[in-house]
């Protein structure tokens, strides 16, 4: 574990739904969150703008690391009890800054050998481990407009980020560039 930090966070259960995806999914899944304070997301998404003139768009809710987004259906049926027992605790979360991509979101890991914790409330939750990997979103590549003024006249020429980010990505396969 060579490139690690720990940081701390608090454990939220049933985190505010922020998108209308979030509230017609509310209805069947649950949600849990460590939410990480301050602008840690931003300040690592800001090195990966520096050094590849990539800009990215920040996750809605925050730093956070999300270690339960399932079906209730799936569960055992001990949201409460669980909920109760773990909402608001604080826990420290290992983050390999190593950024990791998959052409559009960027992100860094929790390693595999750091996850025990939250893997223990899945469990009790009936859970097995999550499709995806415990990690921390940095941002998305999301192709925009600049946010910049020039004039009346000025044409504005839209952003390609997206493909600037599968760019970036396929240079680092391929031991082009770190």
């Amino acid at each position: 574990m060579n490139n690690c930090i720990k940081i701390s966070g608090t454990i939220l259960f049933d985190p505010d739904n922020v998108t209308n995806k979030h509230e017609r999914q509310g209805e069947w899944k649950k949600v849990a969150v460590v939410l990480i304070p301050g602008d840690i997301h931003l300040y690592y998404s800001w090195f990966i703008k520096k050094r590849y003139n990539l800009p990215l768009n920040p996750p809605l809710r925050g730093a956070h690391v999300t270690f339960i987004n399932d079906r209730a259906k799936d569960m055992n049926g001990k949201w409460d009890e669980v909920k109760k027992k773990w909402n608001g605790r604080q826990i420290d979360i290992i983050l390999d800054v190593d950024p990791r991509s998959d052409g559009l979101n960027w992100w860094f890991n929790v390693p595999n050998e750091c996850r025990d914790e939250l893997h223990h409330m899945r469990k009790e939750l009936g859970l097995d481990r999550p499709f995806f990997g415990l990690h921390m979103t940095l941002g998305t590549a999301v192709n925009s407009y600049p946010r910049i003024d020039g004039g009346i006249n000025a044409q504005r020429a839209m952003g390609m980020n997206e493909e600037h980010s599968m760019y970036i990505l396929n240079l680092i396969k391929n031991g082009y560039s770190n």
